[in-house]
């Protein structure tokens, strides 16, 4: 099978083995081929698992052979090694971790139910805490566009895998960004959906509200057909109902027209992000094309007060109880536990005030959402950061560090809303741009529609990265 199969997409190899234009085998085998080619320059997994993956590609044949329809049935996919796989360590990008998971969480048991097969664990940094995926027991993941960037964080390791035509799709989760940031960075698609649109089971929430599950993909109908599958039945409080439908069908239907803003100001005064002009080039490119489809667009910044230290001590004290959660915490990076302490240094009353400050900065902060369908801004203030940014740095230079790179995507993990992550061009590096667009609480179909409407007018999905 050749390259065009493997970056067909996840909804479009799940066509081909309905209709018998390719089975599962030859599916998992070419992912299988590609991971072995083309992954020791990238080092995107954690553990490939070829054997389990070819004998679950005879068995979703004999499903298609006795009629059995799926929505994923034969697909490969990577999990980010984050999200529990029955049998299988889940590292959470340490060595910390010593026993197999005893069963699937709740988004993986899902997956496989719709059909799909798990080739494979992907890297992420220690706790998912940062915005690169590197680790001292892991080594350093590698962007397919350029080995010398990072791919972001932390779900990177799904995101140069399925850049690099890997697989067709993988499991990503976001407590900070950490859809957007490697999405952004590998040219890729990726929404953040709506807090409780997908449940995090065996956890009722995570990160102190602030993760979710989602994926990472090349094209929008992937992610709409991703979320088809996993979204509902969360236990999170707040948890939105389920669309009035599909979300297949949101990504194949026009938005209409929308009330857009922009802007590019920084979430918080103090340490304000260093933003490139490449990316305020982009932002204004990608508002002029929405005004030519249509679209009411004009510039406008939220009105975002001191979000930033209510995000701040949310993403700190997430770090903390993740840090205490270890069973091996001797084995953790100086600079992991380094975020521990810092977790540790915010009393529980101040984690208590800076949640319930949500409502508030909702009611401040949403007034724009009043006005207009969707907001959108950088998602990061460059192009991917050169591997290795800052090996050898403690915790505080570190999150300070990032703070300044990455500072628009948290902000909504804090209040909650879907954010999408949409390929926005190149920069004179070569290396992909993005913007963000974030619509109100529930409505990841809005977001999904406008994608898609994006992906027909500036087409990204036929680029592909050197490493592919």
């Amino acid at each position: 099978m050749d390259d065009e199969v493997a970056f067909a997409g996840a909804a479009a190899q799940a066509e081909m083995v309905r209709s018998g234009q390719a089975s599962p085998t030859e599916l998992v085998r070419l992912s299988l081929e590609r991971i072995e080619r083309l992954d020791r320059r990238l080092n995107s997994f954690r553990v490939v698992l070829d054997e389990r993956a070819l004998v679950e590609a005879e068995q979703a044949e004999a499903r298609l052979r006795a009629g059995e329809e799926r929505p994923l049935l034969g697909v490969p996919i990577a999990l980010k090694d984050n999200v529990d796989l029955a049998g299988e360590l889940t590292t959470n990008g340490t060595d910390a971790f010593p026993d197999p998971a005893r069963e699937d969480a709740e988004t993986v048991r899902r997956l496989r139910e719709a059909g799909a097969i798990v080739v494979g664990k992907t890297l992420l940094p220690e706790l998912a805490i940062c915005g690169f995926t590197e680790s001292a027991t892991w080594g350093v993941t590698r962007n397919p566009w350029n080995p010398q960037r990072t791919p972001g964080g932390s779900s990177g390791g799904s995101a140069a895998a399925v850049a690099a035509g890997l697989v067709p799709i993988a499991h990503a989760s976001d407590g900070a960004g950490s859809i957007r940031i490697p999405a952004s960075s590998c040219g890729l698609f990726g929404l953040k959906p709506t807090r409780g649109r997908v449940s995090l089971a065996p956890f009722v929430e995570h990160w102190n509200g602030m993760s979710v599950n989602g994926c990472v993909s090349r094209r929008v109908a992937d992610t709409a057909l991703f979320l088809d599958v996993v979204s509902g039945g969360s236990a999170e409080p707040g948890a939105p109902p389920q669309p009035e439908r599909p979300f297949a069908e949101y990504a194949r239907t026009s938005p209409g027209r929308l009330r857009v803003a922009f802007s590019s100001a920084a979430p918080r005064a103090i340490a304000p992000p260093t933003v490139s002009g490449e990316v305020k080039g982009a932002l204004a490119g990608m508002a002029e094309t929405l005004g030519s489809l249509g679209h009411h667009v004009h510039e406008r910044d939220p009105d975002w007060g001191m979000i930033g230290n209510n995000v701040s001590v949310r993403y700190l004290s997430g770090a903390r109880e993740d840090v205490e959660s270890v069973p091996r915490p001797e084995r953790l990076d100086r600079r992991t536990r380094g975020f521990g302490r810092l977790g540790s240094l915010i009393p529980k009353r101040l984690l208590e005030k800076a949640r319930a400050a949500a409502a508030e900065d909702w009611r401040r902060i949403g007034a724009l959402f009043e006005e207009f369908d969707v907001l959108m801004t950088p998602v990061m203030g460059g192009t991917a950061l050169p591997v290795r940014r800052w090996e050898g740095r403690g915790a505080l230079w570190t999150v300070l560090g990032m703070s300044r790179f990455y500072p628009y995507c948290v902000p909504w993990n804090h209040l909650g809303n879907p954010a999408m992550a949409v390929p926005a061009g190149f920069a004179d590096d070569g290396m992909p741009l993005s913007v963000q667009i974030i619509g109100r609480p529930g409505e990841e179909g809005t977001l999904l529609s406008l994608a898609a409407q994006i992906e027909a007018e500036r087409p990204w999905k036929e680029k592909r990265p050197p490493i592919s």
